[in-house]
């Protein structure tokens, strides 16, 4: 799970944008500018069946539905942002 979603640039551009309180698939999609429907569609698809976020869907016309976080999903980014703390230091360790 943890490769599947680090390792794909997407899946960090669509949790960046949930993070941002962009929440739904359209706004996603203009949030992160060059991700595909069909791809995006594939990335929160997986992010729910990992439990790393909810699918809200609302009865509306037209249908909306919104993507959050799920508690594992909060604890799973607040690692993420650990390991990009760990980045910046060692980044800047080396500029010294």
């Amino acid at each position: 799970m943890v490769e599947d979603i680090v390792g794909c640039k997407w899946s960090l551009a669509v949790l960046k944008a949930i993070r941002k309180q962009v929440r739904r698939p359209g706004e996603i999609r203009r949030f992160i500018g060059i991700i595909s429907t069909k791809v995006l569609n594939e990335r929160l698809s997986k992010m729910v069946r990992y439990g790393i976020l909810t699918k809200q869907s609302y009865s509306e016309v037209p249908p909306r539905v919104e993507y959050r976080f799920t508690p594992f999903g909060e604890q799973f980014v607040a690692i993420l942002d650990q390991i990009d703390r760990l980045q910046a230091e060692r980044s800047g360790d080396q500029n010294a």
